[in-house]
């Protein structure tokens, strides 16, 4: 009994010290995270370590895409959506920086509170400044800054909309547009750089400006090179219409602006509505999977448009074919805005009945989480709060004005009535888009289709004159030019276009001024004074026949929040620098018309006086 105590006793501390060594060791085994965790390890190892863990079931979650209103956070974490998008206008309540850097943490939260915890990437459409958002700077559209010539402030400009992006947390950004705009009735000119591929593909700087010089750097974001490709190249500019091109004139006209981007190291690219020949690109296997991503050596991921896979067969509603069809074409991630199920479960049976290969799903995860690792998204998921505050800020408000200046384009100034003088006098000013924001603004600004009036802070046009003139000069206004007369030394009348997006803003018949803007510049020509015409508007506009009755023409273009820049032009704080980036037209039967085709215009392609 002794000798068996003893040795019970032996055994027993043996056992407690096992105990303890093991208590010891594990919390050091436990705490060692798996490998996509260490961000000391390369990211493609990390890729690879993660997709390992991952079910089919979670590939195709990263795969998918959905609209915030279609899928709260709970709701996204539950299904593993891999990303989340704000459609135009799709902003929280209050529409505030504050508001957004919280709605996006609470998706943060809830994705990385799932068992792999893999954060969402979230995009939207700062197309010119963060235009979702009440209160951020909104910069000119990009025919504006195609105007500029100027790549070196497109690329400063495209810092500044990502730190006002960062500053809400979004970190993924569908811009630049690099389409080229060959026929000016698309209600998406305005989206465009330039008629020719020499300005958008010079442009494609916005990229490494949103970018960054690296993508977990402070203030980057993913950007976007869209619409790929030829979308600008529709017949009769019908916007998702068909490019009716050969293959030659694709890669020279359209291709451009892409390779540029993809040479900028573009984190994604996506497809257009459009055709190319009667097929539609998002089925189109050649120029995406070979041409993109084969010759051009396109790293990034792909995504579709919004609710583009439901457009390929042109009925309502989305099919296994469809589904099909767009993954195995080379689409990585598709944006289904609100029904995310219905396409998983049909991507799921496509892999499964093997329709859609593994290695299709796989290559498209790698893109996905590839840059959602570059990104920084694992080990700093939450908004940066030190960059809430440069939404809207003086010193970005600035850089816009900087860029409405520079896109102004002089095309007419007989007798050198431009520049006016600050001082002594009177000058009346009128016209709808003399003071409205809105108007100014242009579609994409805080909803998708954009809205007149005061839609969010900014200085009308109206306003710069007024803080351009001395104090000694009266302003007068009235926006259909009522109580004008002799006694004003100038009429600065500013009309043009009033907001819109893709589709409202197509213009299959007229393209000239409306009757309003027409009566109001008879008013003013009635009163003998000289008249300044400042056409605010996304395409020129067919105005041959109004321009013998004026003194002088400015294109302002769409300006954004910043209309003191269009005065600093027209007091001559500043010569006018802009050129066109688009050939305008004598009329609009001459649609399309573009630089080199032989057609006489009213200015041509790169024309712009200055002082």
């Amino acid at each position: 009994m002794t000798r068996w105590l003893g040795t019970t006793r032996s055994r027993l501390a043996l056992a407690l010290t096992a105990v303890a060594c093991t208590a010891a060791v594990t919390p050091a085994v436990a705490a060692a995270p798996p490998a996509y965790r260490d961000a000391t390890r390369p990211v493609a190892d990390r890729v690879d370590d993660l997709m390992a863990r991952m079910s089919l079931q979670d590939k195709i979650g990263q795969m998918t895409q959905a609209e915030r209103l279609a899928a709260d956070p709970g709701a996204a974490a539950a299904a593993g959506i891999g990303s989340i998008l704000s459609g135009g206008g799709s902003a929280p309540t209050p529409n505030t920086a504050e508001a957004w850097a919280d709605m996006y943490d609470a998706y943060q939260r809830a994705a990385i509170a799932t068992p792999l915890g893999i954060p969402i990437i979230y995009g939207v459409d700062a197309v010119h400044g963060h235009n979702n958002v009440h209160g951020a700077t909104i910069f000119p559209h990009n025919i504006g800054l195609g105007a500029t010539n100027d790549p070196d402030l497109v690329e400063r400009i495209g810092r500044a909309t990502a730190e006002e992006v960062a500053g809400t947390g979004i970190d993924w950004d569908f811009a630049p547009c690099l389409c080229v705009a060959r026929n000016d009735r698309w209600g998406r000119t305005y989206e465009s750089f330039g008629e020719t591929p020499e300005r958008p593909a010079a442009m494609a700087s916005a990229v490494t400006g949103l970018q960054g010089s690296t993508l977990d750097g402070p203030a980057s974001v993913l950007a976007t090179a869209k619409h790929y490709v030829g979308d600008g190249g529709t017949t009769g500019g019908d916007d998702q219409g068909n490019t009716e091109i050969d293959e030659a004139e694709l890669r020279a006209v359209h291709l451009p602006p892409f390779q540029a981007a993809i040479e900028r190291g573009v984190g994604s690219v996506m497809i257009s509505y459009s055709s190319w020949n009667g097929v539609k690109m998002h089925t189109g296997d050649y120029l995406i999977n070979d041409v993109l991503k084969g010759e051009l050596g396109f790293t990034g991921f792909v995504v579709s448009d919004w609710q583009a896979i439901d457009k390929i067969d042109g009925q309502e509603g989305f099919t296994a074919d469809e589904v099909r069809d767009s993954v195995n074409a080379g689409l990585d991630m598709i944006m289904v805005p609100n029904e995310y199920q219905k396409f998983m479960d049909l991507l799921r049976a496509e892999v499964e009945a093997g329709r859609v290969p593994m290695e299709r799903i796989d290559d498209a995860n790698r893109r996905i989480l590839t840059k959602k690792f570059e990104l920084g998204l694992f080990e700093r998921p939450f908004t940066d709060r030190s960059l809430t505050g440069t939404v809207g800020s003086a010193e970005h408000r600035e850089l816009a004005r900087e860029a409405v200046r520079e896109s102004q384009v002089l095309l007419k100034n007989d007798g050198n009535v431009l520049p006016l003088a600050k001082d002594g006098g009177k000058i009346f000013v009128a016209g709808k888009n003399a003071d409205d924001i809105g108007n100014q603004s242009g579609g994409w600004t805080i909803s998708w289709q954009g809205g007149s009036g005061p839609i969010t802070p900014g200085t009308t046009i109206l306003q710069g004159i007024r803080q351009a003139v001395s104090s000694g000069t009266e302003v007068a206004y009235d926006r259909d030019g009522n109580g004008i007369d002799g006694s004003y030394r100038a009429a600065i009348a500013v009309v043009g276009e009033t907001p819109y997006a893709e589709g409202e803003g197509d213009r299959p018949e007229g393209m000239g001024l409306d009757e309003e803007d027409r009566a109001t510049l008879a008013r003013l020509q009635e009163s003998g004074v000289p008249v300044i015409v400042v056409t605010v508007s996304g395409r020129p506009l067919d105005v041959a026949a109004d321009l013998p009755n004026w003194d002088a023409l400015l294109a302002a273009w769409l300006p954004g929040t910043e209309g003191a820049g269009v005065a600093d032009v027209l007091f001559g704080d500043h010569a006018p620098t802009g050129t066109l980036p688009m050939t305008w037209m004598a009329g609009a039967d001459q649609q399309p018309i573009n630089d080199g085709d032989g057609q006489h215009p009213l200015f041509p392609y790169g024309y712009g006086l200055t002082y």
